[in-house]
């Protein structure tokens, strides 16, 4: 299979794998759980849990609820993200507050931020995987929700500051908020694998790159991309008052003339 042909199978997988997961009731909960991954997404994170894995063992079947638990902290992120953003659409579709009201918007990302941790628990318990690794797994994806939720308290308070943040802020920002969870994608499929603690030590810091970068990317989208093709609202960073790199990089360019 090629690149694109792996995505969307592992997305596949991963939505599917999810989606057994969010059952339950009221009905309208698991439902609203569920909103985002019904609408689609490129599963990239789960994909290099796997693809982690994969860098050193063979059979990785054992991976899936472990990278569908990374996607599901995503959603929990994603479903706050846009109640403090007051965002409208995500994915061609409204989003869960919107759609389902805020009080359950707030209660599906609860659950989703819950079901993760049950996930990695009793999945890692049932491939075999030693105590002490399903300790790392769970000790690892705690650690990275931790950080994104500092990564968005800076966000909130950069945005609230009238001066503006510099370059090095703005990369501090994301290295918490988007390179943290990257980063332990990489760990968790590394550790999944039981690769040694150099291995999974690097493979962190490539994802935390990839993780910054990715975020600056989305950043500029924000800013100029088009939304048929990205499938994000524009401008709504600049209305916000949010302090992204691209903006940061044009008011200097301003000031220079």
């Amino acid at each position: 299979m090629n690149l694109k042909q792996q995505l969307d199978s592992t997305a596949s997988d991963v939505n599917n794998f999810i989606l057994s997961t969010l059952e339950g009731k009221p009905r309208d909960l698991y439902l609203a759980s569920s909103h985002y991954v019904k609408s689609g997404g490129k599963r990239l994170r789960p994909f290099i849990v796997i693809k982690s894995c994969e860098m050193f063992e063979e059979k990785v079947e054992h991976v899936l609820p472990i990278a569908a638990a990374v996607e599901m902290i995503h959603n929990f992120t994603l479903v706050h993200d846009d109640i403090m953003d007051n965002d409208e659409v995500r994915h061609s579709v409204p989003t869960v507050h919107k759609y389902y009201g805020l009080p359950l918007a707030i209660l599906a990302g609860d659950v989703l931020f819950s079901k993760a941790f049950q996930v990695v628990s009793h999945y890692g318990t049932k491939a075999g995987l030693p105590d002490n690794v399903i300790s790392q797994l769970v000790s690892k994806l705690s650690q990275s929700c931790i950080d994104l939720s500092e990564g968005q308290a800076m966000d909130i308070n950069m945005t609230s500051n009238t001066k503006f943040s510099s370059e090095s802020q703005y990369i501090k920002l994301i290295n918490k908020k988007t390179g943290s969870l990257f980063a332990v994608s990489c760990e968790l499929g590394a550790i999944c694998a039981l690769a040694n603690k150099t291995d999974i030590e690097n493979l962190a810091k490539f994802g935390r790159n990839m993780g910054i970068a990715f975020q600056i990317v989305d950043d500029l989208i924000g800013v100029i991309g088009d939304p048929k093709v990205t499938k994000k609202p524009v401008g709504n960073d600049i209305r916000e008052g949010k302090k992204t790199l691209p903006i940061l990089l044009a008011i200097k360019k301003a000031e220079r003339k």
